[in-house]
C-alpha cells in the first residue's frame, strides 16, 4: 500500500555515531551529570544540556519545469533511494545524502506526466479541513459518527457508545488527548481484525503497530510485521478489513504480483471495491 511510485537506488547514509548520554531524569528529576573526564558538573554547566535543540528551517521550496508549467517542490533526506511523493501538501522528494541537483529534476521530468497528473488530481478534489475541536463535535468512528464531550480531569478520556469524553487537565493540548483516544481505540479493532482474517488464512499472528503516515494505509514486513495507518478508525469496518487482508497477503507475496492479488481475494473476494472506495472515502478524512 505504499504511495511511493517512482524509486531509484543511490548510496547509503553512513548515519551518525552513536552518541553516550551524560545526563538523564529519575522520576521526574536530573539525575547528576559528568563532564568527559568524569567529573561532577556544576549547575551552570548543566544549563546548556537542557536546552532545546533549534527548530528545523522550512524546508527550501525549489521549481521545474515541465513541459509548459512549472512546478513547485520540496526534498527531504532518504537512506538509499530517490522517490517521489504527492499529496495535499503538493510535490515532495525523498533522496539520499550528496545527490546533485541536476540529476533530481532529471528524475522529476523523466515522471513529468505522472506528476502532473497527480497533482492535477489533488487540486480537483475537496480539501481535507483541519478541525477546530470542540465540545459537541462529531468525528468519523467506524464509518459512524462518535459526538465529542469536553470536560475535565487528569488527561484521561472514555468511550461510550456514540460518545467519546475527553477529561483533560487545564491547558491540555485537546487535540493530541483526541488521537490518542482514536488510536487506543484503533489498536483495539485492528488487533482483532488482524487474528480474525489470520486464522482464516492460515497465518501465523503477526506483530501488529499503528502509523500515521501521509501516503500509505498499511506496511508489512516479515521481520517486524503490520503497520496500520490509526486514521484507518474513521472508516467503515469493511474497508479496514481490505487493509488488514491486503498486508497479511504480503506475508507470503512481497509484491503486487497476481500471485499477491490472488492471496487478497482468499480473505476479500471483493477487494476491488473496496479498494475504489477507499480511495475516494479516504480523501475526506478530518485532519486532527
Amino acid at each position: 500500500m505504499n504511495g511511493r511510485r517512482f524509486q531509484r537506488r543511490g548510496h547509503k547514509d553512513p548515519g551518525s555515531a552513536e552518541k553516550k548520554h551524560v545526563f538523564g531524569f529519575l522520576n521526574g528529576f536530573p539525575t547528576p551529570a559528568l563532564d568527559e573526564a568524569g567529573l561532577l558538573m556544576t549547575a551552570a554547566e548543566q544549563l546548556p544540556l537542557f536546552r532545546l535543540p533549534p527548530a528545523e528551517a522550512p524546508a527550501k521550496t525549489r521549481h521545474v519545469q515541465l513541459g509548459s508549467r512549472i512546478v513547485s517542490y520540496t526534498t527531504r533526506p532518504a537512506q538509499r533511494r530517490m522517490s517521489l511523493n504527492i499529496d495535499e501538501r503538493g510535490l515532495r522528494v525523498s533522496l539520499p545524502r550528496g545527490v546533485p541537483l541536476r540529476e533530481v529534476e532529471d528524475f522529476i521530468r523523466r515522471h513529468g506526466e505522472w506528476v502532473l497528473t497527480k497533482l492535477d488530481e489533488y487540486s480537483s478534489r475537496e480539501v481535507r479541513r483541519q478541525i477546530m475541536l470542540h465540545d459537541g463535535q462529531r468525528l468519523p468512528l467506524l464509518g459512524g459518527e462518535v459526538t465529542l464531550r469536553i470536560g475535565q480531569g487528569n488527561n484521561r478520556f472514555r468511550w461510550f457508545d456514540t460518545l467519546l469524553e475527553l477529561l483533560p487537565r487545564p491547558h491540555a493540548d485537546i487535540d493530541a488527548l483526541t488521537r490518542r483516544a482514536f488510536q487506543g481505540k484503533a489498536m483495539e479493532v485492528f488487533e482483532k481484525r488482524i487474528h480474525l482474517f489470520a486464522e482464516q488464512g492460515g497465518y501465523d499472528v503477526p506483530a501488529l503497530s499503528l502509523s500515521a503516515a501521509r501516503t500509505r494505509w498499511g506496511s508489512c514486513s516479515r521481520e517486524t510485521g503490520i503497520r496500520l495507518n490509526w486514521r484507518l478508525i474513521h472508516l467503515s469496518l469493511d474497508l479496514i478489513d481490505y487493509v488488514v487482508c491486503h498486508e497479511l497477503a504480503h506475508l507470503r507475496q512481497m509484491n503486487h504480483s497476481a500471485r499477491f492479488w490472488s492471496e487478497v481475494a482468499k480473505l476479500c473476494p471483493d477487494w476491488q471495491e473496496k479498494r475504489q472506495a477507499l480511495k475516494q472515502q479516504g480523501l475526506t478524512l478530518p485532519i486532527l
